[in-house]
C-alpha cells in the first residue's frame, strides 16, 4: 500500500527537480539547543539552519526551538505555551524532530512532575499527528550534560538518566522514529563548550544536523566495515565473533564464512551487527566476505586462534627493533608462522613538539589510531612492541595455535585516559577529572606540560589529546571493544608513579571497566614498573604488587632487576615479554609445570632478634648474582630506615636486628633504583614490598 509516509521517504530519497514539486516541511522542535543558544548566529548556524543547506531546495525547515522550555506540561517553562509550539503545529510539517527534555531536569520539574513525563510527551506527538495526519516522528535522546554543569554530581546526572530512560519509553509506545544525538555527542566533548557545557558550538550544530539527516535520509555512505576486520586477521577462538559495522539503513547485509551464510539488515542509525558462532582454532586460510546487493568487501588470510591486546604506554609501544637483541627477533621472523600483528600508530607522537592542525582536527574527531593486521615479517615485527611480541612468540610456540596481537599503546599516557567516560562520570571520586582536565591534579604536571606543549596551537581549552581522561578509550578501546580476545598485557605507571594513591583507587576501577568491555572473564596481566632513580617509584612498585590482592584474575612481570638508573625505557625488553607469557602459560593455558613468579612476601615469623620470612614461589632461593643477600631493611622505632643483615637459609629469609633496634616495617628493594638481589630457581626476581610488622612489646 502506498502511503503518505512511503511518499514523504521517497521524498527524502529522490532529489526533488521542476518548479510543480511540493517541498517536503520539516519542523524542528526543541529548546536552546534547536534554537542555537550560544552561537553567533543562529539564524544560520543553528542545527535547523544547516539541516535546510544540507537537504536543499526541495526541503523547509523550521527551526522552532525555544530556550529554557520544557517538556513538562507543569514544568517551569512548557514547550506548549511557547510561540514556537504554535508556529510548530500551523506548519503542518511533514516530518517532525522533537529534542526535549534537558531542561527537565532542572530542580523545580523533574523531582516533582516525573510521573508526567511520558504522559506529557504523548500529548505531544498527538497534538502534532493530529495537526498532521501522517507525519513522521521522531524523537531524540538528549544530546549530553557535560561534568561542566553546576549540578553535574548533585542531581542533574541521576534525573538525565532517568529522563533519557522515559523517551526511550516514549518512542516505543508511540511507534515514532528514535535519533541517538547521545550517542552521537558522548564522546565528543570538544562540541559543547559552553560553560554549562550544554550547548553545541558551531561544529556541534553542524555534527547534530549531520545525524538528523542520516536518520531522515538513512544515507550512511553505504557499506562500512568495522576497520579492526582486513586481510591476515586472526578471530578469538571459542567465542562468539560479532561482526559489525555500517550501511544505508535498510540494506540486507550478509556474511559469509567458513562455507555458512549469516543475514541481517541495517537499522535506522546505519549500524548492522552479524554474530558468528564460535569456532575452534584453525590455522586453514579463509576468506571472510560481507556484502549488500551493489558492494562487497573481502578478507583474505583469516584464521582462527588466540587474540592479545597489548596496550599501555611508551614501555609497551617500545619497539623490537630498539630493544636488546631486537634485531636477531625481526630478522627470524617467517611470514609463514601462525602469529599475526595489529598496530595501532597514532597519527602524532606526544613527543615535545607541536601538533598542526591536521594532528588538532584528528584527535578531536577521534580519527587518531590506524592500522591493519599484518603477517609476521621482519619489518612489520621490528616497529611492533617488543613486550607485545616476545609475549605472543613465546604463547604460539608454546600452544601451537595461531595467536594475534593487537598493540594499542601511547608514550606517556596516564591511566586515566584509557577509561570509559561513563565509568568516570558515575564515580565521584574520578568524575572532577574530566572537567578542565589540562589543570587537574589527576595528571602528573608532566603530562598537563607535554599536553600542553602539543596544543600549543589549539583554539580551543576543549581540544582532544591522548592525555585526556576518557581520550584513548574513545579513540582507540571503544572501536575494537566488541572484538573478542583471550586477554589483556599491559604496562603502564611511569606517568602515575607520583601519586600510587589515585593509582591504587583507579586501577582495579579501570580493570572492571575493560572488562566490561571484553568480557568479566578476561584475565589481566600487567608489568610492575622497573628501577629508576625517579623518588615515588619503590611505593608505587608496592602499590602494584598490592593490586594484586584486589584484581582477580591478574598476574604480575616484576621488573625491577632490569631498569636503568637515568632511562625510563631501558632497552631490555625480552625477558619482560617472557615473564608475562609465563604467567599466561601458568594461569590461562594451565601448564602447571611453568614458575611463572618470582618470589612473593607470605609471611614474617619473629624469634627473639631475628625476623623468619617465609615466601610463596620461593623454591630455590638464592640470588641473581651468586653474591650476598641484598635489598632488606626495616623502619625502626625512630621511624629511620636501616640496612640490616640477611641471608638464606632453608628458602627462607633470616634477617637479624641489631641490639636495641625495634622493627616495626620490614622493606625489600626499597629504593627507586634497587640493586636487591632476591630469586628463586627459575630465576625470576623477588617483588619490591613493605610489611609491617606485628610485635607484642
Amino acid at each position: 500500500m502506498f502511503t503518505k509516509n512511503s511518499f514523504i521517504l521517497l521524498l527524502l530519497m529522490v532529489p526533488l527537480t521542476g518548479s510543480f514539486a511540493q517541498k517536503v516541511k520539516i519542523a524542528c522542535v526543541g529548546n536552546s539547543v534547536t534554537y542555537g543558544y550560544s552561537l553567533a548566529d543562529p539564524a544560520t548556524e543553528s542545527y535547523p539552519a544547516v539541516l535546510q543547506k544540507m537537504l536543499g531546495d526541495g526541503y523547509q525547515v523550521g527551526n522552532f526551538g525555544h530556550s529554557g522550555a520544557t517538556l513538562l506540561k507543569r514544568g517551569h517553562n512548557p514547550y506548549f505555551k511557547t510561540p514556537e509550539f504554535k508556529k510548530a503545529i500551523s506548519m503542518q510539517a511533514d516530518i517532525v524532530v522533537i529534542h526535549l527534555g534537558l531542561n527537565d531536569t532542572d530542580p523545580r520539574d523533574f523531582p516533582n512532575y516525573r510521573d508526567a513525563f511520558i504522559a506529557d510527551y504523548n500529548w505531544l506527538i498527538d497534538t502534532f499527528r493530529r495537526a498532521s495526519p501522517g507525519a513522521r516522528i521522531y524523537i531524540c535522546k538528549m544530546t549530553p550534560i557535560f561534568t561542566g554543569h553546576p549540578r553535574f554530581l548533585s542531581s542533574t546526572q541521576a534525573w538525565y538518566k532517568a529522563v533519557q530512560n522515559k523517551i526511550g519509553q516514549v518512542a516505543r509506545i508511540n511507534h515514532c522514529g528514535l535519533i541517538d544525538l547521545y550517542t552521537a555527542f558522548h564522546n565528543r566533548p570538544d562540541l559543547i563548550t559552553d560553560a554549562p557545557t550544554l550547548h553545541p558550538n558551531k561544529a556541534g550544530a553542524y555534527h547534530l544536523a549531520t545525524i538528523v539527516r542520516q536518520y531522515l535520509t538513512g544515507e550512511y555512505g553505504g557499506l562500512q566495515v568495522a576497520g579492526i576486520f582486513t586481510d591476515n586477521m586472526i578471530l578469538q577462538r571459542d567465542k562468539t565473533v560479532p561482526v559489525w559495522g555500517m550501511a544505508n539503513s535498510g540494506q540486507q547485509i550478509t556474511v559469509t564464512f567458513h562455507h555458512r551464510q549469516w543475514t541481517t539488515t541495517a537499522g535506522a542509525n546505519g549500524k548492522w551487527r552479524v554474530d558468528l558462532p564460535a569456532f575452534k582454532a584453525s590455522a586453514t586460510p579463509a576468506v571472510l566476505k560481507v556484502a549488500t546487493t551493489d558492494t562487497s568487501c573481502v578478507f583474505h588470510n583469516v584464521l582462527i586462534g588466540d587474540v592479545w591486546l597489548c596496550s599501555g604506554q611508551s614501555n609497551m609501544y617500545f619497539s623490537v627493533q630498539q630493544s636488546l637483541g631486537g634485531g636477531a627477533l625481526a630478522k627470524n621472523a617467517k611470514p609463514a608462522q601462525n602469529l599475526r600483528l595489529l598496530k595501532y600508530t597514532p597519527y602524532a607522537e606526544t613527543d615535545n613538539a607541536v601538533w598542526d592542525s591536521v594532528a588538532l582536527k584528528k584527535a578531536n574527531e577521534l580519527d587518531f589510531f590506524s592500522g591493519r593486521w599484518t603477517l609476521n615479517r621482519p619489518a612489520d615485527v621490528a616497529a611492533f612492541s617488543a613486550v607485545a611480541y616476545v609475549f605472543g612468540l613465546q604463547v604460539q610456540r608454546r600452544e601451537q595455535v595461531p595467536v594475534g596481537l593487537i598493540e594499542l599503546a601511547v608514550g606517556g599516557s596516564p591511566l586515566i585516559s584509557w577509561l570509559d567516560r561513563t565509568t568516570l562520570e558515575e564515580n565521584p571520586a574520578f568524575e572532577p577529572a574530566l572537567h578542565n582536565w589540562r589543570h587537574s591534579d589527576y595528571l602528573m604536571e608532566w603530562n598537563r606540560q607535554r599536553a600542553g606543549k602539543n596544543l600549543e596551537k589549539a583554539a580551543s581549552p576543549f581540544q582532544r589529546h591522548p592525555y585526556e581522561p576518557c581520550f584513548n578509550y574513545e579513540a582507540g578501546i571503544a572501536k575494537i571493544n566488541r572484538f573478542p580476545i583471550k586477554g589483556i598485557i599491559w604496562y603502564q605507571g611511569e606517568s602515575d608513579a607520583g601519586n600510587a594513591e589515585l593509582y591504587s583507587r583507579l586501577f582495579p576501577v579501570f580493570v572492571k571497566d575493560w572488562r566490561a568491555s571484553f568480557g568479566k572473564d578476561i584475565p589481566f596481566y600487567y608489568v610492575q614498573l622497573s628501577s629508576m632513580d625517579r623518588p615515588s617509584w619503590n611505593y608505587f612498585r608496592d602499590a602494584q604488587r598490592r593490586l594484586l590482592q584486589v584484581v582477580p584474575l591478574s598476574g604480575m612481570a616484576v621488573t625491577s632487576d632490569l631498569g636503568d638508573s637515568l632511562n625510563v625505557h631501558y632497552p631490555n625488553k625480552i625477558p619482560v615479554g617472557r615473564r608475562l607469557a609465563k604467567i599466561a602459560l601458568k594461569d590461562t593455558y594451565h601448564h602447571a609445570e611453568v614458575i611463572s613468579s618470582g618470589p612473593t612476601l607470605d609471611s614474617i615469623f619473629v624469634k627473639g632478634r631475628q625476623l623468619i620470612l617465609r615466601f610463596n614461589h620461593g623454591q630455590g632461593l638464592t640470588t641473581s648474582d651468586g653474591r650476598p643477600l641484598r635489598g632488606f631493611q626495616i623502619f625502626n622505632q625512630l621511624g629511620t630506615l636501616q640496612t640490616v643483615p640477611a641471608e638464606i637459609r632453608s628458602n627462607r629469609v633470616y634477617i637479624q636486628i641489631p641490639a636495641g633496634t625495634t622493627a616495626q616495617q620490614v622493606v625489600y628493594g626499597w629504593k627507586p633504583f634497587s640493586r636487591a638481589n632476591l630469586v628463586n630457581a627459575a630465576g625470576l626476581p623477588a617483588s619490591t614490598f613493605l610489611k609491617t610488622l606485628q610485635i607484642n612489646n
